[in-house]
């Protein structure tokens, strides 16, 4: 289920071999856990403010679907690299006011079947 790289043999490649990828799992952490939620206080108006709130819309958006179905938890260590690059590229977006949280977070409970109605 781990999008973690195929690897042929006995010596599989491990994800924390290459620095890039320790500085992009780090990257993405910090995001999560202290920059979003730290820019949630500033914005009354964001649907969340929980560090597995933003992980939930983020990884869910780049993949489409409830991140769950295609990827093992922990989700910073076992998502393939291109998909959690997208989604700090998607989450510095929602920092800087290119993306639009509510709306990402409605497209997230939506693919969960868990879409609130609006009165």
């Amino acid at each position: 289920m781990p999008e973690a790289g195929s690897g042929a043999g006995l010596l599989q490649r491990s994800l924390f071999d290459d620095p890039d990828d320790m500085t992009l799992r780090a990257a993405w952490r910090d995001l999560v856990e202290r920059r979003l939620p730290e820019a949630a206080r500033r914005h009354p108006d964001w649907p969340v403010h929980l560090d597995h709130c933003f992980a939930r819309i983020l990884l869910d958006a780049v993949h489409r679907r409830p991140w769950r179905e295609v990827v093992a938890p922990p989700a910073w260590r076992n998502t393939a690299a291109p998909r959690l690059a997208a989604a700090v590229r998607l989450g510095e977006a929602v920092l800087d006011g290119t993306a639009d949280l509510s709306a990402l977070n409605r497209q997230s409970l939506s693919l969960r079947g868990k879409q609130r109605r609006m009165s």
